[in-house]
Parts: structure tokens; sequence; C-alpha cells
């Protein structure tokens, strides 16, 4: 029992404290292509932000309750125009942040794997798979 557990822990790693933006930056993604965000620079890690379709703070409130229907998603912290998430697969556990920009109407995201060098994809397939449900849910 004490080597699964072992195992386990390794896999889902420790909450990082370096995440949280800051003067409207979120953290910047590692060099390992586990990471994407949309304030990234390069390729490899770029990803689209969310479009807002209406009032900033009630699109965003209905971020917060798709995350919150996701069976794979916990929020850890939840701010005025920040989210914080883990998004747990079978064995890890990834990273997610939302950020709230008013004044461009779009909202900000990040997602990385906590451990490994490559994540196969997985982060960016997930916050393709919200944005999807997000312009869905937007559709008036």
């Amino acid at each position: 029992m004490g080597i699964i557990s072992l195992f386990l822990a390794a896999c889902t790693g420790k909450r990082p404290d370096n995440l949280g933006a800051r003067d409207g930056l979120l953290t910047l993604c590692p060099s390992s292509p586990n990471c994407v965000s949309s304030q990234a620079e390069d390729g490899g890690h770029k990803i689209l932000y969310l479009t807002l379709m209406a009032d900033p703070d009630a699109d965003f409130a209905r971020l917060a309750a798709l995350l919150r229907n996701r069976a794979d998603c916990a929020i850890v912290e939840e701010k005025s125009g920040y989210l914080r998430v883990e998004f747990h697969t079978r064995l890890f556990v990834d990273d997610g942040e939302f950020l709230l920009d008013r004044d461009k109407r779009l909202i900000h995201l990040r997602s990385a794997s906590r451990v490994g060098y490559s994540d196969l994809g997985k982060n960016r397939e997930r916050i393709e798979e919200i944005r999807g449900e997000f312009v869905k849910g937007g559709k008036r």
C-alpha cells in the first residue's frame, strides 16, 4: 500500500506556490511542452484567450459555473476576475488559471501539468473543450 501512495503522490505533485495573476499577467509557461497560455509568446505554448460574449462579469460567472460542473475540475481559489483550478485525471493533477480582462473583453487562461515533461497535448485539448462549452453556453 505504501508504494502505491508514494507513486500517486509523485504523479500529483505539490500545489505550486508561484501561480496567481500579477499586474494582469499569469505565470509564464516553463520551457517544457506541458503548458498552454493565452499570454505566451511562442507557438508551442500559445493558445487563444476566451472571448466575452455579453457582460464581462456575467460571462466570467458563467465560466466559473461551467468549471464547477466539470467532474475533472476543482476550484481552489476564486477572486473577483480570477479563478485558479485543479484539473484531475486518473493519475495527474494539472493547474489552470483564468483571468478576466474587462477592458479588452476577454479571459486569459493558462493550464499546466504539475509534473513531468510532456502532457501529450492534454492541457491544450482540455482548454479547447472548455472553450467549446463556453461558446455553446453563451449563444443566445
